[in-house]
This record gives structure tokens, C-alpha cells and sequence, in this order.
């Protein structure tokens, strides 16, 4: 039978490209974001190679994660593997110069987002005493830079999160494990920066940076792995990155 993955964030960057993979390696996959538009053309994408289902919410809505989640049809509630992938950075500023809502929104989406859907589906993993889950970190959850304060602060809660969960669910079987990827590509850089899209393609100027792809590619390897196996920890730095303020740029 086929696993069904649940990916959130999975309307761009590595959510779209994980839910692409999965989904041509025999996953159902459950497609989980805010833009139903986006949603929904890739729903069409991936039915030409597995069954897909759309939940269209926002992981910082409590009542609307927790309802679109028990909304699920039998044929895709017996959850397998859960990618926690939403996640988002906004601005770039010291701590004396943050803006307070911009601290709101990487703490709710960045860890409230996702315990709240972990919440969800955590239930269902133990009474099946079984389940994968994939938090995706950054090296900001294993290092701070200058700035990123409370961007880091929330991939540090990630990273913690992560292990307190392996642990908690120990007892009933289900692997646990994150996913840290450095400069990465997508659109991450341009919501940071809020729509200036010259500044955020700088980002990126002078080297090579991983794409969506690539992380997609190690998700796959690390839920494919026999049962017994369980990838805790990964970091996934571009050959350029050496930490989070070490970059070789020509």
C-alpha cells in the first residue's frame, strides 16, 4: 500500500519540491498551504502520479489547523510521514531595531505552526504506533548571525523541538528527525525582505547555493530509510557555506 506524506508549506521552495518527489515515488501526498490557487495547480501536477488531497489553512490558525486536519477522508487519515516544512523569516534588523510583528510571525509560524500541527497528527501516529516525522530546521537553529536574532531564536526552539520529540515518542515507535539545510534558493529570501526582490536575489550572488531540490532529494533518502533506521540530525550546507557567516564568494 502507499504511504501518505502530509507536507505543509507546500505551495513553493521545498515543500513543492518534496511533495513532487514523494509523490513520484508512490507517496498519496496530502498538500498543506495558504494559497489554495497554488494548491490546486499542484494537485493537478501530481495526479498524473498519485493520489492528492488539498487542505488550504494558515499553521498560525489554531482552529483552522486542528479543523482542516480532522477533516481528513478515511482514505488519506492513516498518516505515515509528516513534514513539517512551513516556515517563514521576516526582516533582518538587530534586536534594538526589530519589528514586533515581524516577531509574532516568525514565532507563530516558525514554532507555534508547527506544534500546533504536530499536535494534530501526533494522536494518530500512536494509535497507529507508527509514523515518520521530518521538522526542517536551518543552520540558524545550530548557530546565530548577526541579526537574525529572533529568526534564529525560533530554528533553535526547531531544533529543540526535534529532540524532545524523539524522545516523548519513543515509547510508540515513531522516528523522529530534522532537517538543517543552510543557503538554500527559493523564496525564503525574498519574504525576509518583503517583495525587493534585487535584494533578496544578492543573497545569492557569488556562489552556488542548494536548491529546493536538493533538500527534497535528501527528504526522500532519509523517510525511505528501513524502519529501524532513523536520521536524527542532518545538516545540508552549498560546498561554498562552511557555517552561518562563512561563505566563499567569487
Amino acid at each position: 500500500m502507499s504511504k501518505i506524506a502530509l507536507v505543509t508549506g507546500a505551495t513553493s521552495g521545498i515543500g513543492k519540491a518534496t511533495a513532487q518527489i514523494l509523490a513520484k515515488n508512490n507517496y498519496k501526498i496530502i498538500l498543506c498551504g495558504r494559497r489554495e490557487d497554488r494548491l490546486l495547480e499542484l494537485k493537478k501536477e501530481l495526479s498524473a502520479f498519485t493520489e492528492v488531497y488539498t487542505l488550504s489553512f494558515d499553521v498560525r490558525d489554531k482552529k483552522a489547523v486542528f479543523d482542516s486536519i480532522n477533516s481528513l477522508p478515511e482514505a488519506f487519515s492513516k498518516i505515515d510521514v509528516l513534514i513539517n516544512n512551513a516556515g517563514n523569516a521576516h526582516g533582518l534588523d538587530s534586536i534594538q531595531n526589530g519589528d514586533l510583528d515581524d516577531w509574532d510571525a516568525m514565532i507563530d509560524i516558525n514554532v507555534k505552526g508547527l506544534l500546533y500541527v504536530s499536535k494534530a497528527i501526533i494522536p494518530k501516529m500512536i494509535a497507529q504506533k507508527s509514523g515518520h516525522i521530518i521538522n526542517i530546521g536551518s543552520i540558524a537553529g545550530k548557530e546565530v548571525y548577526p541579526n537574525g536574532n529572533v529568526y534564529c531564536a525560533s530554528k533553535h526552539a526547531v531544533d529543540a523541538l526535534n529532540q524532545a520529540m524523539r524522545i516523548d515518542l519513543n515509547p510508540f515507535g515513531i522516528r523522529v528527525g530534522g532537517i538543517h539545510p543552510g543557503a538554500v534558493e527559493t523564496e525564503f529570501s525574498e519574504v525576509r525582505f518583503k517583495g525587493d526582490s534585487e535584494r533578496a536575489a544578492n543573497v545569492y550572488k557569488g556562489f552556488d547555493p542548494l536548491r529546493a531540490e536538493d533538500i527534497a532529494d535528501i527528504i526522500h533518502f532519509v523517510v525511505s530509510r528501513p524502519y529501524h533506521v532513523n536520521i536524527a540530525d542532518l545538516i545540508v550546507l552549498p560546498t561554498a557555506q562552511a557555517s552561518a557567516t562563512v561563505m566563499n564568494k567569487s
